[in-house]
């Protein structure tokens, strides 16, 4: 649909002191989900079509119908409607033992997820980078439930089904109820940005290596509701609850 016909805003209200260089819409089929890491962006849409951001305009990514995709040191990967899990290989996605619901791969070098159950889940690097290899892939668990969990260099962050936040950092688990989200998002540069049920986004900041769990929200203002981000290399990738796509620069 013409979004301009619908007088809906092409560029909704963001913070100038955040990002000073505003956000442009790549041109895209109305989106679901969005991830970057390492210089690539991917996303599903509604139909769920994965596709990956070349120059200014999306190409299809695999013939594999996704519900979630990622991309980060790990590769790519995915899962489907139906929970399974899929990596990015050759060309296609190629199927990997186990069921997720979500995945992330901006750790370092592995993939953790959780399922329908809200378990966690992680896959070592020594697999996630020989995969596809013979045999059966052994995801260890962590302690915990999360519906949402991703990783970067300083730690992982995850929500409940409550919408409490949480933080790891080795075997500690920090809870922060300053704010709710219903999604964390970890950059591979260990930037954190979430995302409530209201469609408000929040930037995590004073976030360090000694310190992971930061020390305070900032608001990021938009005019209309956020579903989904992720952010790599100055750039946070939000998707509105319309299907918009928006690049907002730092």
């Amino acid at each position: 649909a013409d979004l301009k016909k619908q007088n809906i805003p092409i560029l909704p209200c963001v913070s100038t002191q955040t990002f000073s260089l505003g956000c442009t819409p790549p041109q895209q089929p109305s989106a679901a989900q969005i991830d970057a890491g390492q210089g690539q962006v991917v996303m599903t849409d509604s139909s769920s079509n994965a596709y990956f951001l070349s120059g200014s305009g999306w190409s299809k990514l695999g013939t594999v119908p996704l519900s979630h995709v990622t991309v980060g040191p790990a590769g790519i990967w995915g899962v489907d409607s139906f929970d399974k899990i899929y990596k990015f290989v050759r060309g296609d996605f190629v199927s990997v033992d186990g069921l997720l619901q979500q995945v992330d791969a901006g750790g370092n070098e592995q993939i953790v997820g959780v399922n329908s159950a809200d378990n966690i889940f992680c896959l070592k690097s020594s697999i996630t980078l020989a995969y596809p290899q013979p045999g059966p892939v052994a995801w260890t668990p962590f302690d915990g439930l999360l519906t949402y969990f991703s990783c970067g260099p300083n730690g992982c962050w995850g929500v409940n089904s409550a919408d409490n936040i949480y933080v790891t950092v080795s075997s500690s688990i920090f809870t922060s109820r300053q704010h709710s989200a219903k999604m964390a998002e970890v950059g591979t540069d260990g930037s954190v940005f979430v995302v409530n049920s209201n469609g408000d986004v929040f930037q995590r900041t004073g976030i360090t290596s000694s310190l992971p769990q930061g020390r305070d929200w900032v608001q990021i203002p938009f005019c209309l509701p956020v579903k989904h981000v992720s952010y790599d290399l100055g750039h946070l990738w939000v998707v509105m609850e319309i299907g918009l796509i928006l690049d907002c620069q730092q």
